[in-house]
């Protein structure tokens, strides 16, 4: 039995199998149906040219000639349509894209379905995230006492130590220095009990600052060191810092973003709620923490670890929802089995109740949950109406970001 050619093809058809139709309940099965299908589900021409070539290796050694050859073949062909599948609904995201930034915007047409896709990018090199023309500042510390962030108590967080791990940020910019470039604020996911922040939506930021944005990926505080509040207070300090030290590395502190994945989500839209709320900013109560719009990408919106209406400081971000809320995107996958997509559904429908400031949601079809972590038709899209969004929205504040002359994508 051909070993070296079943073995391969059967956990290609399995990890494809969850992706066309991952398990919901019980969570354990949801999480395992993610780790099966991420990759899968953002990258399936890939997978498309790894069982091609494996097939054309079976078939130049005859081990197609005995039956469990024929198996693997015969579950090779069903699983490389199942792939076409996986890619078609990627291919779809672009259009709900734009559909969300006209409907939320009030503004038309959308331009996600006419910019080209980094085809190069997304077959030969979906993990390089890393441009030429942008360079990254690493390991910047914020907000401890003692260094040149705002100082005070981390509300909840057991230590602020700026030599630490948590309290440090990376700054992404173009190697051409930019003047005055618009300022993306990232926080990146893991339940509020892992991830850092050189993991997911790197693609996002490296696209951006070779825009000529200045984007900031920062770790925060995380259980059990630190609890909620503390993870907000980290993240207000951030924003603090930007606002003090942005212009020293060319970012403008007048136009800044928050965004996030999952639990980065959660805090992003609570940091974006809540500006200058001193309750969440200890120490620097006057520091200027609000943002001209908020990015939230397959973000949980509950209550935090399950405390309920009775905690002393309120943890969804519902419970701060006010007419002069900045403008939300919202972009969540229909079929994400982490972080169930009625959360965002439900979140973005009371947004839209209280604020008057427009609120984009789109739901990509297909789309499990972490479909920032590679360079892929579905995050290319993501990426690009990300840039949209902002560029409407800083727009309408009375000043565009400004860009490098050429702003076509890259084919």
């Amino acid at each position: 039995m051909p070993i070296g050619y079943l073995v391969p093809v059967l956990l290609v058809a399995c990890c494809t199998s969850a992706s066309l139709s991952p398990a919901r309940r019980p969570p354990r099965l949801g999480r395992l149906s993610f780790r099966m299908s991420v990759l899968v589900n953002e990258q399936p021409f890939a997978l498309l040219l790894v069982l091609g070539a494996i097939t054309a290796l079976a078939l130049a050694d005859g081990d197609v000639e005995t039956t469990g050859g024929r198996v693997a073949l015969v579950l090779a062909v069903l699983t490389s349509l199942g792939l076409v599948l996986v890619a078609r609904r990627g291919l779809r995201a672009a259009p709900a894209l734009d559909h969300a930034l006209v409907d939320g915007l009030r503004a038309g047409p959308g331009t996600v379905t006419n910019q080209g896709l980094p085809w190069a990018r997304i077959l030969l090199a979906p993990f390089a995230v890393r441009r030429r023309d942008v360079e990254r500042l690493a390991d910047l510390p914020y907000g401890g006492v003692g260094d040149n962030g705002v100082g005070g108590d981390g509300g909840g967080a057991a230590s602020h130590d700026s030599r630490g791990r948590e309290h440090r940020l990376d700054v992404y910019r173009p190697r051409v220095r930019p003047a005055d470039g618009p300022t993306l604020v990232y926080f990146h996911g893991g339940g509020y009990v892992s991830g850092r922040k050189e993991l997911e939506a790197r693609a996002m930021l490296s696209r951006l600052a070779s825009r000529g944005w200045v984007c900031v990926s920062a770790n925060y505080g995380l259980r059990p060191t630190t609890n909620f509040p503390g993870h907000l207070v980290d993240a207000k300090r951030v924003l603090a810092w930007v606002r003090e030290h942005g212009a020293a590395y060319g970012a403008d502190s007048s136009r800044v973003l928050v965004a996030g994945s999952s639990a980065g989500a959660h805090l992003a839209s609570l940091a974006a709620l809540t500006p200058r709320n001193p309750r969440f900013q200890p120490g620097f109560e006057d520091a200027d923490t609000s943002v001209a719009g908020a990015v939230c990408l397959y973000g949980y919106f509950g209550e935090y670890y399950g405390s309920g209406r009775d905690r002393e400081v309120e943890s969804a971000p519902d419970a701060y929802l006010h007419p002069a809320a900045p403008p939300f995107l919202v972009v969540h996958g229909d079929q994400d089995t982490l972080v169930p997509v009625e959360g965002a559904r439900q979140f973005v429908a009371d947004l839209r109740e209280v604020s008057t400031s427009p609120v984009v949601y789109a739901e990509l079809p297909g789309a499990q949950h972490g479909f920032d972590l590679f360079h892929s038709v579905r995050f290319d899209a993501v990426v690009t109406a990300v840039e949209e969004f902002a560029d409407r929205v800083l727009a309408a504040r009375g000043r565009a970001p400004e860009v490098p002359v050429e702003r076509r994508e890259e084919r």
